[in-house]
């Protein structure tokens, strides 16, 4: 019998960008820049481990607004031109970095590596990576799973149990739609629980989620197995909860492996480094500088001078570091031996993006965790949290604590002084959308009051999207998020009122599906409270 289990979970979620009116659009960048840094090297990292014959189980959370982005053929042709730039500029550089050595081999790696992107994306993968993590998920080592529709975050949406739910089932079914299931577990946006969500998860046929460690610590029941081991929500719904040494060797920014001083440096790009002449046409609009993806510097150390970087002392760095990270398990197993009459399960959530863009070597080092966990002496065996509750059906019952993976481990990211003057405008719209569900549910609608409806509803789950109060509270593109708020609550407002006088624009409706063309399948009906027996609904 294994000694324990590991299961690590990626979740890819990029908020809905798609901007047709215009030429290009920076924050599309978010998109392409995460295609060839993360999602890319995870399949071809896939694609090894299959070719190897290396038995692994991975989980992969796919967004349902990332999954109509890797659709939309707009956003492909506008990859596919942004790449071909990328491979301009690298021939530039080519030529520029011809008398230094160093830098010159870096510049050849940059350009191997953006025509094997280009190519696997075009002729291998026929622009459509969901269909490649599809294949990996029916040869058994990938379980695919979903998050809410806009990844609302569902603590400070639940005034209104119709919001909740309307986040859950558009996500559920949007996932449904490309890949042909539904999924049996759910990324809750944020890791964002309250007491009595399960309820909801168990409606929509979820089996189980993730919260914080201190979700399961603080629940209803001291938790006869710490973290090591789900809690059954009194429903059959499971919890697990994230293993914060896991936690740590990844994501701290002092304990963590992604700071070593041999990885490469983010924040060192050539969209900064060199004159502006020289890279202007490969920045936003000429003079605005940003990240272009060519990074010649290792992190160093906590100095403005960097050094070079060296791919094969970071290659041997990510193999040590994941021989450190394996041996770190298998230590915690023994001390949780005495104490479990069952094996342990690690539980390791971490975003997606965080491999390859942020921590460039990440997919190298997840690579070689999953090798090492499939050796055949090893005590470890990688599983999904669906293959655990089949090994392990009977779990503790309690009800987890309100909890997020936020900072202070609460709402505190998604509700401050930055961001506060959100919620009463996405609660207004929601109870208008849904008195607007109730009052028409039942009316002979015609085609174009169904597609005004259909629209308010994607507006309104537009908005509430979590995104755009993290940034900002982060300070990023504050502008942008504060634009996409009120520009997604004004075609709501719109929306809304030609409802109710019953005179709607054509022509302006049908720009706005253009413009948010998410959810095709979508019934604003989905905006209701379905009546419980004996319960009045009203």
């Amino acid at each position: 019998m294994n000694k324990g289990y590991l299961s690590i979970i990626l979740h890819a979620h990029l908020p809905y960008v798609h901007h047709p009116e215009h030429d290009s659009f920076f924050e599309e960048n978010w998109l392409f820049e995460a295609i060839i840094d993360c999602y890319l090297p995870l399949i071809a990292m896939l694609d090894r481990l299959q070719q190897d014959r290396v038995s692994h189980r991975l989980t992969l959370s796919i967004s349902p607004t990332l999954i109509t982005m890797l659709q939309d053929e707009l956003l492909q042709q506008r990859f596919l031109r942004h790449i071909t730039r990328l491979l301009v500029l690298t021939e530039k550089e080519l030529e520029r970095t011809r008398d230094n050595p160093s830098l010159h081999e870096l510049a050849k790696r940059y350009q191997s590596g953006y025509l094997e992107a280009l190519h696997c994306y075009q002729n291998h993968y026929q622009c459509d990576l969901l269909a490649a993590f599809a294949k990996h998920r029916r040869n058994g080592t990938l379980e695919l799973i979903t998050t809410a529709a806009t990844h609302g975050f569902l603590p400070l949406l639940n005034i209104s149990e119709a919001a909740v739910r309307c986040q859950i089932k558009v996500g559920i079914d949007a996932f449904a739609a490309y890949f042909g299931f539904a999924p049996e577990g759910l990324w809750l946006p944020e890791c964002g629980y309250y007491p009595g969500l399960e309820a909801v998860l168990k409606d929509h046929g979820i089996r189980y989620f993730f919260v914080d460690s201190h979700g399961i610590m603080d629940a209803s029941q001291a938790p006869r197995h710490g973290i090591y081991a789900p809690l059954d929500c009194g429903n059959q719904v499971m919890a697990f909860g994230r293993d914060p040494a896991c936690s740590r060797q990844v994501w701290s920014a002092e304990e963590g492996y992604p700071g070593d001083a041999d990885y490469r440096e983010y924040y060192r790009d050539i969209g900064f480094d060199l004159p502006l002449d020289y890279i202007g046409p490969y920045i936003l609009d000429g003079q605005t500088r940003i990240n272009t993806g060519i990074k010649y510097h290792r992190i160093t150390g906590k100095t403005a001078q960097k050094d070079v970087y060296r791919p094969d002392k970071a290659l041997a760095k990510a193999k040590r570091h994941a021989s450190d990270f394996i041996d770190r398990r298998r230590r915690q197993m023994q001390a949780l031996a005495p104490e479990m009459d069952k094996p342990p399960i690690f539980t390791a959530p971490y975003d997606a993006e965080l491999f390859g863009h942020w921590w460039h070597e990440g997919p190298l080092w997840l690579e070689q965790v999953l090798r090492l966990a499939a050796q055949e002496n090893s005590d470890i065996k990688t599983v999904s949290c669906n293959d655990y509750l089949t090994l392990h059906p009977e779990q503790q019952r309690a009800r987890p604590s309100a909890s997020t993976w936020g900072d202070q481990g609460y709402n505190d990211y998604w509700l401050n002084e930055s961001n506060d003057w959100i919620y009463p405008l996405l609660h207004k719209a929601g109870q208008e959308m849904e008195k607007l569900t109730m009052d028409l549910q039942n009316f002979k609608l015609n085609d174009l009051q169904k597609r005004a409806l259909n629209q308010a509803l994607r507006s309104l789950l537009l908005a509430q999207a979590s995104d755009w109060p993290f940034i900002l509270k982060a300070g990023t593109t504050v502008d942008y998020a504060k634009k996409r708020i009120m520009d997604h609550l004004a075609r709501f407002n719109y929306l809304h009122d030609c409802i109710r006088k019953n005179r709607i624009d054509e022509r302006y409706l049908t720009a706005l599906e253009v413009m948010d063309d998410i959810f095709p399948d979508i019934d604003f009906r989905d905006y209701g409270v379905p009546e419980r027996k004996g319960v009045s609904n009203g």
